[in-house]
């Protein structure tokens, strides 16, 4: 035997609206009042911006600290790397414009030196016709026979001229050629100008010869001596297939 009790609590119409009046503001009037306050919500748009302006590193107030206040460890993340992403960019840009300062700088160097060269040549010019720039190859004023005879001279001194080519070497006897010396004596004085030369291996010979204060010489110590001023580092003799002289060398 089975037996099914239900219970159903049975409200009325009235009872209903009677309790909806309940939570509704009336005035005095028996009139419903309504709520006619605005409400605001940010659109699709406002929202996305939001979230850029709070993942900015410009939006922070400040990220030197150990921890970013109001922001999620994700977003403190991407603040950390934008900010050391902006620093190797920044790192990049400025050794890259100093290596193109450096390359601007040394063409400019080279143009402004050349100038002054060609100044000074154009100055030279006035007493020695053979130093103007303008001058043609003076080369192409000898004849066939003081040609041949200055290549020859050329090849044979440069052997024994290191850093002089052949052809600077054959422009110079042709200049003194053609300034009246014959080609011994062209030879000779040639030589000993370039022999001498800044920046030419000087014989240790030949060094009473040459006026200026700084030469480029080679040779082997082969004595040294002990020196009593506490100045010098080292004192003695170097020596070449030329000679020797005395070697001092300053602290």
């Amino acid at each position: 035997m089975s037996s099914n009790n239900s219970s159903r609590k049975v409200v009325s119409v009235a009872e209903q609206a009677f309790e909806q009046a309940d939570d509704k503001t009336v005035d005095e009037d028996g009139f419903e009042v309504v709520d006619e306050t605005p409400q605001f919500q940010a659109t699709v748009q406002q929202e996305i911006q939001a979230k850029v302006d709070a993942n900015h590193p410009d939006g922070i107030a400040d990220t030197s600290d150990e921890r970013i206040d109001g922001v999620t460890l994700a977003q403190e993340e991407r603040i950390r790397a934008r900010e050391a992403e902006l620093e190797r960019i920044s790192a990049r840009a400025e050794l890259g414009s100093q290596e193109g300062r450096e390359a601007r700088s040394r063409v400019i160097a080279a143009e402004r030196s050349a100038a002054r060269r060609r100044q000074f040549q154009k100055r030279a010019a006035s007493l020695n016709p053979m130093a103007d720039p303008d001058r043609e190859d003076p080369r192409t004023e000898l004849t066939q026979a003081q040609l041949g005879a200055v290549h020859k001279q050329a090849t044979r001194l440069a052997e024994k001229l290191d850093g002089w080519s052949r052809a600077a070497i054959s422009r110079r006897l042709s200049e003194a050629v053609l300034g009246g010396k014959d080609m011994m004596s062209a030879t000779v004085s040639v030589f000993e100008e370039l022999e001498g030369a800044p920046g030419t291996m000087v014989p240790i010979g030949k060094l009473e010869g040459v006026s200026r204060r700084e030469v480029c010489v080679e040779g082997t110590l082969t004595t040294v001596w002990k020196s009593e001023s506490p100045a010098i580092q080292q004192a003695g003799l170097l020596e070449d297939e030329s000679g020797q002289v005395k070697l001092t060398s300053w602290k």
